[in-house]
């Protein structure tokens, strides 16, 4: 069916109520239907280089069923129940995907990225009571085994390491070659380690135990987004399954070829596109451990998309800034769509991506604590640049204010917190930890999303910025958006991020962070004498500009901005210690989990008492380091 309008979405959800659709109560339901349904096609490919003629591994729909049964029951052996957890921190790999589909049968799954310390992975571990950790086995170039050792020394329920070792993927001579030069196995742990794959042979291709009887918990995963310590969402199998409905109603059928160089730790590439493909019968194809970050991706990306016979290729504004600094050196032909999520994309880069590669470009919007899907750009309808479409079948996005103590519905392009109720917000229970969800929902049904948006005249959502995000220049809410649209106008800049930076007087003032386009070259003055005529607000004009070499973002290419608050932290305070001659510095930035970002400050033989009288006068804290 096609998707070009309200009229088309409304004509789904006329169809019947959502409770009604014909959909399979539990993953392994839904993955045994599809299964049976396409048992020889292609289900998901991998291949650990990013050459178009390196090794690749593929496994059939038939195949990646009886491998995702044998990794439940090895879960289930290991003792993990519906309500047990199976973590893994892995790259993107054929043992990630059916970890997280196995674990999902079993128990709960929890995705972790493998970017975090230490420190946060064994938070995430502690917090969901993990009792079974599948990660890599000690190989080049990374670390992941090691951050995973630590974290599991104070993570106490984990009583089990699955190891799966990448080496597999290799050929003559480069296989040969890892054994001689693997890093050290780390240990030190309470835990049992074993073979992912050597314990996954001696499993059964059948269920060893009873399914669900119906819908419950299936998956835990963390945000990744901008605004500091990861919290952990819940999910269901009933928003999983609405998520790949959603792609098989809208967008893939068994014949597209879907290529995914996002991380199978977050929920785009999850939720939005592998379980489209569970429940389609497409073939997605995951290159590289890293995806977009893997090295050669965007040198072969084209190439890689004739390889596979790609039909739709998944991606974010990051990652198409970077593929339009590369010739087309490929056969496209067969790519229909370019899918964009995880952060705005700018109207600029839309037309750019679309001029260079010939391909259209439907961006969507959705988020963690919804599972994931909210709204898009109607694939064969009228797509506003900037926008994010209108909302699914099935979801329901209102705009919302408090106004007089009363929760009120915003009118047409009035701004306002964007709220979503659909068969993905699980209400009430949206994360593990009780306390979080407090003032989390309007009316017990929408979730408040956090995002600032407003919806216009046609129906279409657009966000605006984030609530928290905002940034308080005298009680004047200033919103970063404009600062960050008006920047990536001008050639040079590639991506930017806009945040208030600490002042004594007003509580925070606007400053900017760049990353230029390859080869350009600009000033830090030419970018600020360039806001001035295109940042509208005189108040959102930014009092500072830094230009770095590359932005700090998430996994999924979001602007990390806790980061560039650090480091107009240390600038600012820094500077301030100078100006009355002090010789203490700021030496770090901490995220404290109640107090916020706090400086940690070396005195350098300066007296603590006269550090306080002059950072004693901005709002945020700080302390003596250690």
């Amino acid at each position: 069916m096609t998707f070009a309008s309200f009229e088309d979405r409304n004509a789904i959800e006329n169809e019947m109520p959502w409770a009604d659709r014909d959909v399979p109560a539990t993953l392994y339901g839904q993955l045994s239907k599809t299964a049976a349904a396409f048992p020889n096609r292609p289900a998901a490919s991998f291949q650990l280089l990013s050459g178009p003629k390196d090794k690749a591994e593929t496994l059939t729909w038939s195949q990646l069923l009886a491998r995702t049964v044998q990794a439940a029951n090895l879960f289930r052996k290991l003792g993990v129940g519906e309500n047990d957890v199976v973590a893994y921190v892995l790259p993107n790999s054929m043992e990630t995907i059916v970890t997280l589909l196995g674990g999902a049968i079993a128990g709960i799954a929890n995705p972790i990225n493998p970017l975090l310390e230490p420190e946060q992975i064994a938070a995430i571990l502690r917090e969901t009571e993990a009792k079974v950790v599948v990660t890599l086995k000690a190989f080049p170039k990374t670390d992941v085994p090691q951050k995973v050792a630590e974290a599991c020394r104070h993570a106490p329920k984990v009583h089990t390491v699955l190891e799966v070792d990448l080496n597999r993927y290799l050929t003559p001579p480069k296989s040969w070659i890892v054994p001689l030069v693997r890093p050290k196995n780390p240990g030190g742990h309470h835990a049992d380690v074993l073979s992912f794959n050597a314990e996954l042979k001696k499993q059964n291709t059948t269920l060893d135990f009873a399914d669900s009887a119906d819908d419950r918990v299936a998956a835990y995963f963390h945000t990744g987004g901008t605004t500091g310590m990861p919290k952990v969402a819940q999910h269901k199998y009933s928003g999983m399954i609405y998520n790949g409905w959603l792609g098989n109603k809208l967008l893939f059928t068994e014949q597209d070829s879907i290529m995914c160089p996002l991380p199978l730790f977050h929920v785009f590439a999850c939720h939005v596109i592998l379980m489209a493909s569970v429940v389609s019968g497409a073939h997605t194809v995951f290159p590289t451990p890293q995806g977009y970050r893997g090295e050669g991706v965007f040198d072969n990306f084209w190439k890689l998309c004739a390889r596979w016979k790609t039909t739709f290729v998944i991606t974010v504004p990051t990652a198409m800034s970077a593929m339009m600094q590369r010739p087309v050196d490929a056969d496209i032909s067969t790519i229909k769509t370019a899918f964009s999520g995880s952060s705005p994309l700018p109207l600029e880069l839309f037309h750019r991506f679309e001029k260079a590669c010939g391909v259209r470009v439907v961006e969507g919007y959705g988020l963690t604590e919804a599972t994931c899907l909210v709204s898009c750009n109607p694939p064969d309808g009228i797509k506003k640049v900037g926008s994010v479409g209108i909302p699914f079948p099935y979801t329901n996005v209102r705009i919302l204010t408090q106004k007089n103590a009363s929760v009120v519905e915003c009118g047409v392009d009035e701004i306002g917190e964007i709220c979503v109720s659909n068969p993905g917000v699980f209400a009430g229970h949206t994360y593990t930890e009780v306390a979080k969800n407090a003032d989390l929902f309007y009316f017990d049904t929408h979730l408040r999303t956090g995002d600032l948006g407003r919806i216009d005249a046609d129906g279409y959502l657009w966000i605006t910025g984030r609530a928290k995000d905002l940034i308080i220049r005298g009680g004047h809410n200033i919103d970063p958006a404009e600062i960050e649209e008006a920047l990536l106008a001008h050639p040079a800049v590639s991506f930017a991020g806009a945040i208030g930076q600490p002042d004594e007087h007003a509580g925070e003032l606007p400053c900017a962070f760049v990353e230029l386009v390859d080869g350009a070259s600009v000033t830090e003055v030419e970018l600020l004498e360039h806001c001035k005529v295109h940042v509208h607000e005189r108040a959102a004009v930014p009092k500072h500009m830094t230009i770095l070499d590359e932005l700090p973002k998430t996994a999924v290419g979001k602007v990390f901005k806790p980061d560039l608050r650090k480091h107009a932290i240390t600038r600012v305070f820094n500077a301030a210690l100078d100006k009355v001659g002090c010789p203490a510095r700021v030496v770090s930035v901490v995220d404290d989990k109640t107090r916020g970002l706090v400086a940690q400050v070396d005195l350098h033989g300066a007296g603590s008492e006269d550090v306080g009288h002059v950072l004693g006068n901005f709002a945020n804290r700080w302390e003596v380091a250690d």
